[in-house]
């Protein structure tokens, strides 16, 4: 039984291929997203991701050297959904203000075109437009982008002057887009059945929970190394205070079966996202005292979502330093493959806490090479596998809405 992290890393080390060949004749069974990404923390003991992005931002801090590798993906990945493919149209959220997130646009932008295709950014949100059909954007970098209104025509997704083979989703539908998908026939991946409108966080750990399960039987491994315990509350109220009881009943719970007393616990919108509707307690009395300040925090997320659901999930508290700031793991994914990622540091926060918030810093790193030299000893193989496992559970999630 491989039940500490050394095993689990030396596995990887001397198992890598087929590790890798089980994941992937299980991902070949689900419609896995075209790309993603995946938050991991490593504690002294246990590699447990912790978020998992359908519709991914941050490409701007992948490596050169992995972007070059998402694109060569990309052009695969493409051809086998859409055979022919030429013009592909990229959905982006309508934060248009935030200039790092166009900075991420246009670099994802790049990578697609540097496969060979033809790349635009499209909008149906009216909004941003001001009574154009184009919006002219200058990101953080001073990259430019052009947004062209969208329109929907017998079923297609184009332009005033513009047909598209196939659409790249990166809106997570925190609020909800207004088309009628069903009657959509361009292909638009990933699904946009999957955003925050329907999805839910404590699904898609149920979902990883299954996942490792499997893995673990099929390799002989401890399935907690590779996972944070967790529960779900439904019916709360942060603004009446109902169903807090629950809540804090919950977080005694879930830190009753936490072999270190010390840990702390997260609670978190089970739809949230960027980092919002988020809090970090010692106990359940936390959350019984809460002052206002602190319950309107929590009680609703980007677009104004209100979280009613929320996951309460064991603190996994990082080892991880990026100049002695306490940081975590982003791995980039396309087509289930982990091809590139970065460390998130935040000198404001201690390793406990919820380190996607003010004071966050990025630091690159390439993870192509552990594909080029074959070293699997490196800890971004580990990562790898990890991340690939969460994606395969993303994957269940988009196949039970299809």
């Amino acid at each position: 039984m491989i039940n500490t992290k050394q095993a689990f890393e030396e596995l990887i080390t001397t198992q890598w291929n087929a590790v890798n060949a089980w994941i992937d004749e299980e991902m070949a069974k689900y419609p896995v997203p075209i790309y993603s990404s995946v938050d991991i923390r490593e504690s002294k003991d246990k590699f447990a991701p912790v978020d998992h992005n359908m519709y991914p931002a941050g490409f701007n801090n992948v490596c050169a050297l992995d972007q070059d590798a998402c694109s060569s993906a990309f052009e695969k990945t493409i051809n086998r959904l859409v055979p022919g493919a030429k013009s592909i149209a990229i959905l982006p959220e309508s934060n248009t203000k935030n200039l790092f997130y166009l900075d991420h646009l246009a670099i994802l932008g790049k990578i697609i075109r540097d496969s060979g295709l033809e790349v635009s950014f499209i909008s149906f949100d009216e909004t941003i437009f001001n009574g154009e059909e184009k919006l002219n954007l200058l990101s953080h970098s001073k990259f430019d982008i052009q947004i062209d209104k969208a329109q929907l025509s017998d079923g297609l997704i184009k332009t005033s002057d513009k047909n598209f083979d196939m659409i790249i989703l990166n809106n997570d539908q925190s609020k909800l887009i207004e088309v009628d998908w069903s009657s959509v026939k361009t292909p638009v991946m990933p699904t946009p059945m999957i955003g925050w409108f329907k999805r839910q966080k404590v699904r898609h750990f149920r979902f990883y929970k299954e996942v490792v399960d499997n893995f673990s039987k099929q390799f002989n491994i401890e399935p907690n190394l590779l996972m944070a315990d967790f529960t779900c509350v439904d019916g709360v109220d942060f603004g009446s205070k109902e169903g807090l009881d629950k809540l804090a009943a919950a977080v005694d719970k879930v830190k009753s079966r936490i072999a270190n007393k010390d840990a702390k616990i997260f609670v978190k919108g089970s739809q949230g996202t960027y980092g919002m509707g988020i809090m970090v307690v010692d106990s359940g009395e936390e959350v019984i005292n809460m002052n206002r300040k602190a319950r309107n925090k929590m009680d609703v997320g980007k677009n104004s979502i209100k979280f009613t659901t929320l996951l309460v999930q064991e603190g996994v508290e990082t080892m991880i330093k990026y100049d002695e700031m306490p940081a975590e793991v982003t791995i980039y994914l396309v087509d289930g493959k982990g091809l590139g990622g970065f460390m998130r540091a935040n000198g404001e926060k201690d390793s406990q806490a919820n380190l996607n918030s003010r004071g966050m810093v990025f630091k690159k790193y390439c993870i192509s090479e552990i594909r080029e030299n074959q070293d699997h000893k490196s800890k971004e193989a580990v990562y790898s596998v990890v991340a690939r496992l969460a994606t395969l559970a993303a994957g269940y999630e988009i196949k039970e809405v299809l």
